[in-house]
């Protein structure tokens, strides 16, 4: 399925209106008021939710029986927390992961 120019450019047009609309929220909601402490709360919390969230939605199809399925991700998990861990860094960790991953998929276990 191709999609042309224009439906192309609406898409990105309306990604890039949402993206800056929930930007845009807290400061409309709340403006120079102090932030309430449930916010607050669930601004700590929900990362680390939606974090476990995907590592059991991309694991959940894992055969732990098939060291050609197990292996690639459990590689990759690992080297996701190892690099969080010492960069603290969401983009290196993520990406770090799912290059070993692909690598070991790809090359090592065909």
């Amino acid at each position: 399925m191709s999609i042309d120019v224009g439906r192309s450019i609406l898409i990105i047009v309306l990604c890039a209106a949402c993206t800056f609309a929930e930007r845009y929220f807290p400061f409309a909601v709340f403006g120079k008021r102090e932030v309430p402490d449930t916010v607050r709360y669930l601004g700590k919390i929900l990362p680390m939710a939606v974090i476990a969230t995907l590592v059991v939605y991309c694991l959940r199809g894992t055969d732990i029986g098939s060291m050609s399925s197990l292996v690639p991700a459990a590689s990759a998990v690992i080297v996701t927390a190892l690099l969080h861990l010492w960069k603290s860094n969401t983009l290196i960790s993520v990406a770090g992961g799912t290059a070993v991953y692909m690598v070991l998929v790809q090359a090592v276990f065909k």
